[in-house]
């Protein structure tokens, strides 16, 4: 007996003297928070999340030690979302002065977008890419299009052939297409694309149409491009030229009828799309551009690019004899049955507002296109996954981003309140993390507020 007595004792005192786990000097642990899973909408509530090396690293309720990380980050009460992606975006080229490049990637960020897609590629683009990529710059993390390929710059199958394949060379992520492009160019723009896997996104041309568009498998058709023309019956014997903006000149010769089968067909090809209905509902509306410029978020816009989009407004709309309210209305209501339809078959919507374009200011221009998403009628879990799980799928980067879970980088939005109970809650942001980094509420608005005075 006093043998195992003895044994015991060694063993308890052996066991208290065993050096309690290190915790990382660099990891940064946020405690007591909500997690909504973005893949059905759930809620693990009260828990503890370690990050470092800019990854997620443990998901639990308890954490051992909790109280020895440097960094703490109090969720309690707050609902975390993974970073969201703009998938229609822009990026400033080297004409912009270096310092407006980090001042329009900051605002992105301001607003939780964790992920860009550049829709108008540039050689600069390339390095902005590598630079964000290695957390060199504070910058969402980039993929880029190539330059525009459009009826301009590809004028023979031998161009296409030639800049299809330099680009992929160069090393762009995918091939962006925009309107003027011949159809014999265009399929073999297509062929070669195919040849030297690349993939393609975008505009699609008036001479190509949705449907073969569709069927040449775009990665995305933006804008919802195409569509409305592909709703005009054949017997009416339009000039496909004469479409205007986006097919609003064909509007009441739309046969709505006609969508399932359209939207059917896009789904058969698993075509994704991004709808940027913000340019809809803002650019071309008939809403003024002095109303539009009340926005607080304009205070973050150059007064020249102001004055520019003010005047770009008025031509095509208040000058426009082709624009009244009636027939706008009729334009955006199909607009809005196409995405409610398209993403109803297939669940196949990226979220993307165009920024900047007009009246749409870089990160906040988010927020305008989700209010179209949900007039359209899709849920806030649907439009909370156009933003994180669906880019990733897109993307094929799910073992990167896109989710809250062990292993992928630790891009975060904390928010004030749930924003599957409401959407809104997405512009209250009580912290972001990009790749690990720490970003707290009163850090963004600092940087906000230097933009202002710029």
């Amino acid at each position: 007996m006093k043998k195992y007595v003895f044994l015991l004792v060694t063993l308890l005192i052996a066991s208290c003297a065993q050096p309690q786990k290190q915790v990382s000097k660099t990891a940064i642990i946020i405690t007591d928070v909500n997690i909504i899973n973005v893949i059905d909408g759930s809620i693990l509530e009260k828990q503890q999340i370690v990050i470092d090396s800019g990854k997620i690293q443990n998901i639990s309720e308890t954490i051992e030690n909790a109280n020895d990380y440097t960094t703490i980050i109090n969720g309690k009460e707050k609902y975390i979302i993974p970073g969201l992606a703009e998938m229609h975006a822009h990026i400033p080229q080297p004409s912009t002065s270096k310092k407006r490049i980090e001042e329009v990637l900051f605002l992105y960020l301001s607003n939780g977008i964790t992920t860009i897609r550049g829709m108008l590629g540039h050689p600069s683009h390339l390095e902005l890419r590598e630079k964000a990529a290695n957390n060199l710059i504070l910058s969402p993390r980039i993929f880029t299009s190539s330059p525009s390929l459009n009826g301009n710059s590809i004028k023979t199958k031998e161009e296409a052939i030639s800049k299809v394949t330099t680009y992929q060379k160069e090393g762009y992520d995918f091939l962006k297409i925009h309107p003027g492009i011949k159809l014999e160019v265009f399929d073999q723009l297509v062929k070669t694309a195919n040849n030297v896997g690349i993939t393609f996104s975008g505009h699609v041309p008036t001479d190509v149409g949705i449907r073969h568009a569709i069927r040449s498998k775009y990665a995305s058709i933006d804008h919802i491009d195409g569509f409305i023309e592909g709703l005009v019956p054949e017997s009416e014997n339009v000039n496909p030229n004469d479409n205007g903006f986006f097919g609003y000149n064909f509007t009441l010769l739309a046969d709505e009828s006609k969508i399932d089968e359209l939207v059917q067909l896009a789904n058969d090809h698993k075509i994704w799309i991004v709808p940027t209905q913000s340019l809809f509902e803002r650019w071309f509306a008939p809403i003024s551009a002095d109303e539009l410029l009340k926005g607080a978020e304009m205070k973050y816009m150059p007064t020249a690019t102001l004055q520019n989009w003010k005047q770009r407004k008025g031509h095509y709309t208040e000058s426009n004899p082709n624009f009244n309210k009636d027939q706008w209305n009729q334009f955006n209501s199909i607009r809005r049955k196409l995405l409610k339809k398209l993403n109803e078959n297939g669940n196949r919507i990226l979220l993307g507002s165009d920024a900047p374009q007009l009246f749409n200011v870089p990160g906040f221009s988010i927020h305008h296109e989700i209010d179209g998403m949900v007039k359209a009628g899709l849920t806030p879990l649907e439009i909370i996954q156009s933003g994180t799980i669906n880019p990733a799928i897109f993307l094929n980067k799910e073992d990167t981003f896109g989710q809250i879970k062990v292993g992928l980088d630790a891009d975060i939005i904390m928010l004030d309140s749930n924003p599957i109970e409401n959407i809104k809650a997405l512009k209250h942001i009580s912290g972001l993390m990009v790749r690990g980094k720490w970003l707290s509420k009163e850090m963004i608005d600092i940087r906000l507020n230097e933009i202002a005075k710029n």
